[in-house]
């Protein structure tokens, strides 16, 4: 059944809800914030009066409950994603849940399952499938730009941010048992995820994950190569404790190539023998609110828009969880 308007409750109103994605769902025709929740009360409190949010709680199940709350954006960090959406799928919710999607792909195959039963939507908020920078790679590569893609390549590595942290003041995203891994799992899955946009699944992988620098227990570094179901190669390394930041992929074609980073803006550049092309975007505002129209155009209408949903969010679960598999073991 198509909903009228799509009444939200955010799990979770931390920094990212601020002006990442909380905004979107009140600037979205047929959508409106009704309601936050945050462990601490006070703080759900402070940020429900600073965006005109008419409820706030400091209980999940609560807002799961609420009769004035249709979906329900879980925006914790991986370690919950499987119980809430679990909670909001038994309730008759919509869920849209933060990336990466869960720990592992075992608890994404539970969550997909337990939607599924109970009818109801799951998105995964791999935002960047709805934004016009990645659309125009989509169109360049349907077009035959680049010809033939041949293989993909990714490179990200930054500066270390955890060094010298005690184990209680390391973010949850060096922790295992709340990200599922280290900075790999909350960044490359950006990048991982977009390659199975642009194209298509992958079918096997193989990978290398190690902890180089000793900062924290999670892995620090990884590199792997996969197949595409196309037959298109594929290679990435990711490292977070270098010297500098960098942030670059390439797909390589048999008439040219695409360069373009996943977390920068620089233009997207195609390069082909009659020489180099560059489109330049500028960033939205609310970075989640072209793919949460998408979602709401889901619920309201006729339409099948979203480009991000619980099974292609598991993929890229899967893909990651094959490539540190050997330091998890």
């Amino acid at each position: 059944m198509k909903l009228d308007k799509v009444r939200w409750g955010i799990i979770g109103c931390g920094d990212v809800t601020e002006v990442k994605s909380g905004p979107a769902f009140q600037k979205v025709n047929n959508s409106e914030l009704v309601a936050v929740m945050r462990r601490t009360g006070e703080l759900a409190k402070d940020y429900a009066e600073r965006h005109q949010v008419p409820k706030w709680y400091d209980d999940a199940d609560q807002l799961i409950n609420d009769p004035d709350v249709n979906a329900i954006y879980i925006a914790t960090p991986p370690g919950s994603h499987k119980e809430y959406t679990l909670k909001a799928a038994k309730a008759g919710k919509t869920v849209y849940v933060e990336k990466p999607m869960a720990r592992n792909y075992a608890e994404c195959q539970e969550m997909i399952v337990a939607c599924e039963k109970a009818g109801v939507p799951l998105y995964v908020a791999y935002y960047r499938r709805a934004q016009a920078r990645f659309l125009k790679i989509k169109e360049l590569l349907e077009n035959g730009a680049i010809g033939e893609v041949r293989f993909v390549s990714a490179t990200q590595y930054q500066m270390d941010f955890e060094a010298g942290k005690q184990p209680e003041q390391l973010s949850w995203r060096v922790q295992p048992e709340l990200a599922g891994g280290g900075l790999f799992f909350d960044l490359a899955s950006h990048t991982l995820d977009i390659f199975d946009f642009l194209l298509g699944p992958i079918k096997s992988v193989q990978g290398i994950a190690s902890n180089q620098a000793g900062y924290y227990s999670a892995e620090d570094i990884v590199s792997g190569t996969f197949l595409f179901e196309s037959g298109v190669h594929g290679v990435g390394k990711w490292c977070f404790t270098a010297f500098e930041n960098e942030d670059v992929n390439e797909i390589i074609g048999s008439k040219g190539k695409i360069t373009f980073s996943t977390f920068g803006n620089e233009p997207i550049r195609l390069t082909t023998e009659q020489g180099t092309e560059e489109w330049s975007f500028e960033r939205p505002q609310h970075v989640h609110q072209p793919f949460v129209e998408t979602i709401v155009s889901d619920l309201t209408s006729e339409s099948s828009a979203c480009p991000s949903t619980g099974m292609s969010g598991a993929r890229t679960n899967w893909v990651m969880g094959e490539m540190v598999k050997n330091y998890y073991q």
